[in-house]
């Protein structure tokens, strides 16, 4: 299985569960208000166009270190439409802001996903390369 198709199924399993939480404004206000223990994945969706938005490379790079502080892996992805259809689902246009994914965890404790598992070890490696926030790209449809 590659590292794109764990994070799309890990995606796509998650959302049905109501485990995700799309929307980097409101990945503050979960930070926050939540244990950061609650926190198992993040991603952070941006595109060409928004390279030169200063606002938004200041809201990644407090949430890449809170999720460095927290031991959360993180991934980046270069198609914020692509991730909003695998999150948005028919949605799609009612999602405003996918820059920024994050996977809680499930309170049963069933979280021990294999897909996870595997995007867990693709960052752990990433960042034995020195490689500290690895991207995934996500091929269209």
């Amino acid at each position: 299985m590659s590292t794109f198709t764990s994070l799309q199924l890990l995606l796509e399993q998650y959302l049905k569960k109501k485990y995700i939480n799309p929307a980097a404004n409101s990945i503050f206000s979960l930070f926050v208000h939540r244990d950061p223990d609650s926190v198992s994945f993040c991603v952070l969706g941006t595109d060409e166009e928004f390279e030169c938005d200063i606002a938004l490379q200041i809201h990644f790079t407090l949430i890449q270190s809170f999720c460095f502080d927290n031991d959360i892996s993180i991934v980046r992805v270069s198609d914020t439409q692509r991730l909003a259809e695998i999150v948005g689902g028919d949605k799609v246009e009612q999602l405003e802001d996918a820059h920024c994914v994050l996977i809680t965890n499930p309170v049963d404790g069933s979280w021990e996903d294999p897909a996870l598992e595997k995007l867990h070890l693709f960052c752990e490696e990433s960042r034995r390369l020195n490689d500290w926030l690895p991207e995934i790209n996500l091929p269209g449809r």
